[in-house]
């Protein structure tokens, strides 16, 4: 452990390994402090480690209040490969700093170590104590390696272990030794991000040399993430696919000496892939905000209103891969809020609407009329089963007993009264606990007489009207409900019930025979003494309609009609439809269920959801009456589906198919700058651009629409938009003032129009004739023989004028040269050109009587032919005259000049002795004596010199005469490297290739390195290094900003070096700059 010396506010670092555990204490005394310090645990030199806290890696802080002393914890969970290097807590407060650093390192133990103390070796010094040193120890520390230190001051008892390296380093710089084994070594740091590759590159003055590559001390063995490169003195270790793990320290090793370099591994930043949704439940619902990250090993931060949540019996956290979960078991009216998640390179919110769940009754409570000794039941039931309640009579809470009875089975409530007195009748309540909702119905108590006169009693029929009846004679049941009708019948003696159903009987025959025939199915009759019951166990709609009950006895006969009307939820709306959309908004319509359910309709409930996703968002919480819906907030370009339930007095309708996708989106704004281009006798032509706000629907097209100026009519141009920013109205009326607007189309509609500001007249515009001749064209044109011939040449005039050409006053062959002619230019096009195509061509632009002529002259050159008559005119000492004629063919151009090449006769190998020789005769000197010569001659024009050469008719022999020879005397060469022309400062335009340059002298021949800002130019492929006797060129392919700064070329050899190094420039050419070229 290594701390450092700004200030004493460490008093206390101990580090303990339990197992896999690592933990660090690090205690700071703030009794000096005015304000709580701020603690920092980082790995390696930057990353923060506070972000990183989890389960791997957990974080404690406390505080004593009576000693002041801040204690600060960190512990690695089950430590992996990824946790070894470098780590450093930091403790700040106000101006003062201090900071402690130790390294863990992981290997595999054979068997536990148990639990261990490192405090002393950790413990930080209160004050300064120099040791006595012995030679011996100074000697050690001299030979070891950097990883031993700390051993070797344990083993030592060194206490200043830091002082002692430091007055170590300053007696290893008093003796400075210049590296003889690298010529170039590692750099001081490198950085590389996490998951990519990294090179280390050393150069050596031995190629032959071997090195070692260490990590943190321990040698590196090559492997797949490892690998090791040799290519001649150049050393490379690359390190792939790089972690946490791989941030530590770097030496190549080569014999005795060393090179050291600091890799920094960059956690990239953890971004959002799949943003939070929206989450609508009901209140005991299970809530999930579900959120995908870029990294799988990332952590992630929930927070509800700006505050963070933990992980409690409340909120639950999840994770599988990049996936991560915020879940709530039971949704609560207080969970209602913005949820936000943070990850370190983005976050999201969503929002949470918890509604309160209502409780629905399935099946009310009936009147009852009872006998004494008769059991009472009463049964309600509703849509939660979980609900609970109590019973009521009269207001007073019923009490359950031996006689009375209370269960609750499922979604049902009952309450069980046996053996009926005449106290128990009442009004009797059932009230769920938690709703404002009670549940009423009445026992009446019926007392029997006794006749002790036996008399014959008409029957009749007693219809109770109080209980479930709506008005007379009619008894409304929801689909699904079972209906049960009680109906009092009266009669001496008992009569026959028959019930009808329309014009067919039910049930016919003797009450017993009725009863024992229908007591069973889904609708029957049963009958016991004074009472006929019509059961209907779960009502269908088929089951509506009237029914009759008829009574007979010997006394007489009554009967009675009931309807009988069954309702249901209604069906679901129809034909969901968008009628239109705007940036942020769409309407909705849609139609009424074909089946309102019996109950009138009471309005509708919107629900939407983005296209692809299965979580639908409620658009309205109270019913809404219409049938068509202005649905907003929406995001513009996001494709959307609408679906609709129908509300009645029943309940709410299943939903309505999904409407067809739509997408929010709004016309674009005008088109701007509208004008006319230009205008003939009949047509006008426009232009403009696109309007400022186009948005996420684009643009489809433009219609264009012009009218007479004084109407109000205006007449369509186009049948479709055009995608164009230009068009030509034809068919206007000469002579007329038009008016002209364009409008832009997309998915939205029509935007809208942009109006010219002023009338156009339509008439023809005459404009005189004018031939724009480019300036290469204003002298003579030259090719060569079988170059591409291609002039374009602009011109002017309205209406549009004739074109002719002429060439040497003849009219043009087309089938030697090729004529295109538009409105606005002419096209002369040559593929291969020959001589035969020179001359003076005449180009005439001609409108009417007005009319415009340019000449061209077009030369076609080609190679020159051989001189002719080449002879030796006369021999003197070692000198030759040589006089000759012009060729025949000079290649259709002038003659430049003469190349003349000597030949021995004994070798016959040709030398040059003079080039570019204006006249046709020379004089050849330097000839050897004893030697006889033969010339030939080589005539050039601009197209280069002859294939062929004209030579000499005779030859040249040069006399023997006597000769001195003097003694040679070789001359020492051997110069060290010095530049002759130095490199100078350039400024070049990005995007073009660049090429700087420098002469130089020295030998042996120098080795030559190019270095930008004083980095060596390895073998980039953007650089080409060229070196031609000792001229030096740097060639930059199409450079960019980054290419800019400061080169520098140097020479070396064994007698010396020299350098020379310029400033380079790379600006970007404005539109304003390529306005002016």
């Amino acid at each position: 452990v290594c701390c450092s010396e700004t200030s004493a506010l460490f008093i206390h670092v101990i580090l303990f390994v339990t197992g896999k555990n690592v933990t660090f204490v690090a205690k700071v005394d703030s009794s000096q402090l005015l304000r709580k310090p701020n603690m920092k645990w980082l790995k390696g030199k930057w990353m923060d480690l506070g972000s990183k806290a989890g389960k791997h890696l957990q974080f404690k802080e406390t505080y004593d209040r009576n000693t002041k002393i801040y204690t600060y914890e960190m512990t690695i969970v089950k430590v992996v490969d990824g946790d070894a290097g470098g780590y450093r807590c930091e403790v700040t407060s106000k101006d003062k700093c201090d900071s402690c650093t130790f390294d863990i390192s992981v290997e595999d133990a054979g068997e536990d170590a148990g639990e261990l103390d490192f405090s002393g070796l950790l413990k930080k010094r209160k004050q300064k104590e120099e040791p006595e040193i012995n030679v011996d120890v100074w000697e050690i520390l001299k030979n070891a390696k950097p990883c031993d230190y700390e051993k070797i001051a344990f083993e030592y008892g060194i206490t200043d272990l830091r002082g002692m390296l430091k007055r170590l380093k300053k007696m290893k710089k008093v003796e400075p030794k210049k590296s003889d084994a690298f010529l170039k070594k590692l750099d001081p740091a490198y950085s590389v991000e996490k998951g990519k590759k990294i090179q280390l590159s050393v150069e050596l003055a031995d190629p032959n040399a071997q090195v070692k590559w260490l990590r943190n001390g321990q040698e590196i063995k090559p492997s797949a993430k490892y690998i090791f490169e040799s290519v001649g003195g150049i050393r490379k270790l690359t390190i792939n696919k790089c972690t946490l793990a791989d941030d530590a320290a770097y030496e190549c090793v080569v014999g005795e000496e060393k090179s050291f370099t600091e890799v920094f591994v960059q956690e990239p930043p953890v971004t959002i892939t799949k943003m939070l949704d929206d989450v609508h439940v009901v209140v005991g619902e299970k809530v999930e905000f579900e959120v995908e990250v870029s990294d799988e090993g990332a952590n992630v931060k929930w927070m509800k209103d700006g505050v963070e949540l933990s992980r409690d019996g409340k909120y639950r956290f999840k994770k599988d891969g990049t996936k991560h979960w915020l879940i709530i078991n039971e949704a609560t009216t207080e969970d209602i809020g913005t949820y936000y998640v943070y990850t370190s390179g983005g976050e999201s919110k969503g929002e949470l609407d918890v509604e309160e769940k209502e409780l629905e009754v399935l099946q009310s409570i009936a009147d009852l009329t009872l006998k004494a000794a008769e059991q009472a039941v009463f049964k309600c039931e509703v849509s939660d089963e979980k609900v609970t309640g109590k019973w009521f009579k009269d207001g007073v809470e019923v009490i359950p007993s031996d006689r009375i009875k209370m269960t609750h089975i499922g979604r049902t409530h009952k309450l069980v009264i046996d053996d009926v007195k005449p106290e128990d009748a009442g009004d009797y309540t059932f009230v769920p606990d938690g709703y404002a909702l009670s549940l009423s119905a009445k026992l009446n108590f019926l007392e029997i007489k006794i006749d002790y006169v036996p008399r014959q009693e008409p029957p009749k029929i007693h219809l109770d009207t109080t209980g479930s009846f709506v008005n007379k004679n009619t008894i409304i049941v929801v689909a699904g409900n079972k209906l049960r009708f009680d109906v009092d019948i009266t009669g001496d003696p008992p009569p026959t019930v028959c019930w009808k159903k329309g014009d067919t009987p039910s049930s016919a025959g003797h009450q017993h025979m009725l009863y024992f025939k229908l007591s069973e199915g889904r609708v029957r009759v049963e009958t016991r003494k004074n009472l006929s019951c019509f059961v209907i166990e779960g009502a269908e709609r088929a089951d509506e309609g009237l029914y009759h009950i008829t009574v007979t006895n010997p006394a007489g006969e009554d009967k009675a009609d009931v309807m009988v009307k069954i309702v249901d939820v209604p069906d679901p709306p129809e034909n969901v439809k968008c009628t239109g959309v705007g940036e942020d908004s769409a309407s909705i319509q849609w139609d009424p269920p074909t089946f309102d359910g019996g109950v009138p309709v009471k309005g509708y409930l919107m629900e939407r959801k983005k296209k692809g996703s299965s979580r639908w968002t409620k658009l309205n919480f109270d019913i809404y009456e219409s049938t068509t819906y202005e649905a907003k907030k929406m995001i513009e370009g996001v494709l959307y589906e609408m679906r609709v339930f129908a509300v009645n007095g029943i309940g709410m309708s299943q939903p309505s198919a999904s409407s067809k996708p739509f997408m929010p989106i709004a016309p674009t704004s005008e088109p701007t700058r509208l004008t006319v281009e230009d205008v003939t006798d009949g047509t006008c032509a426009l232009k403009w651009l696109p309007p400022e706000r186009i948005g996420a629907g684009g643009i489809d097209g433009y219609i264009i629409e012009y009218c007479v100026e004084g109407a109000t009519e205006w007449v369509q141009a186009n049948e479709t938009p055009v995608e164009k920013n230009s068009y030509r109205v034809r068919g206007l009326p000469v002579g007329e003032k038009m008016l002209f607007r364009v409008t832009a189309v997309n998915i939205a509609g029509r935007s809208p129009p942009a109006v010219m500001a002023q009338a156009v007249t339509i008439r023809e515009i005459v404009e005189r004739p004018k031939i724009r001749l480019p300036r290469e064209l204003r002298t003579k044109y030259i090719k060569r023989v079988g170059e591409k011939v291609n002039l374009v040449i602009p011109f002017q005039g309205k209406p549009r004028p004739v074109v002719t050409w002429l060439k040497d006053g003849a009219p043009l062959d087309t089938k030697l040269v090729n004529i295109r002619t538009s409105d606005v230019d002419t096209i002369l096009f040559i593929r291969q050109a020959a001589r035969e195509h020179s001359g003076q061509y005449t180009l005439s632009v001609q409108i009417e009587n007005m009319e415009d002529k340019v000449n061209l002259e077009i030369q076609i050159v080609d190679k020159p032919g051989p001189p002719i008559a080449v002879t030796v005119t006369d021999v003197w000492g070692f000198n030759a005259a040589l006089e000759w004629k012009p060729p025949k063919d000079n290649g259709n151009c002038e003659i430049t000049g003469y190349t003349i090449q000597k030949a021995d006769l004994k070798t016959k190998e040709w030398f040059t002795v003079l080039e570019h020789n204006r006249r046709p005769s020379c004089t050849v000197s330097d000839l050897v004596m004893g030697n006889e010569y033969t010339f030939r001659v080589f005539s050039e024009n601009i197209c280069g010199m002859s294939d062929d050469a004209g030579i000499s008719k005779n030859t040249a022999a040069i006399a023997k005469t006597g000769t001195y020879i003097l003694p040679y005397k070789e001359k020492d060469m051997c110069s060290s490297p010095k530049f002759i022309t130095p490199l100078m400062d350039r400024s070049v335009i990005a995007g073009y290739s660049a090429a700087i340059s420098c002469a130089v002298r020295g030998y042996p021949k120098p080795k030559i390195i190019w270095m930008k800002n004083k980095m060596i130019i390895g073998e980039d492929p953007k650089y080409l290094m060229q070196n031609n006797q000792g001229v030096l060129t740097l060639n930059i392919r199409k450079p960019s900003l980054f290419d800019g700064g400061k080169y520098t070329c140097k020479a070396i050899n064994d007698l010396g070096e020299d350098e020379v190094e310029c400033k380079l420039v790379v600006r970007v050419v404005t539109e304003k700059e390529e306005a002016k070229k």
